[in-house]
């Protein structure tokens, strides 16, 4: 009696910590993969999304964007003001719940 009641107990515990170990390997995996070294394609993909991120800082806005880029821009928020009002549109609206 007392044996079964013990592999009973120990089943239970296998189990959780199956879930558990699983759960963990999981998540490690995902922490080796950033910490490995990169293959050359992914870190130059990465490497020109910073340079883009620096370039775009700098140039506050689009990056070697010309006046033709402006003017459809603009015009595309003139359309947009006028088909749902006023307010700046290119930032994200303000919600106020009381």
């Amino acid at each position: 009696m007392i044996l079964r009641q013990i592999l009973r107990l120990s089943s239970l515990f296998h189990s959780a910590v199956s879930v558990h170990l699983r759960r963990n390997i999981g998540l490690s995996a995902i922490v080796f993969n950033k910490t490995k070294e990169l293959d050359p394609v992914q870190k130059l993909f990465l490497d020109k999304i910073r340079e883009y991120n620096t370039k775009s800082k700098q140039a506050g806005g689009p990056v070697d964007a010309g006046p033709d880029f402006q003017k459809d821009m603009n015009e595309s928020l003139a359309r947009l003001q006028r088909a749902y009002g006023e307010g700046d549109l290119t930032k994200f609206p303000d919600f106020k719940f009381e």
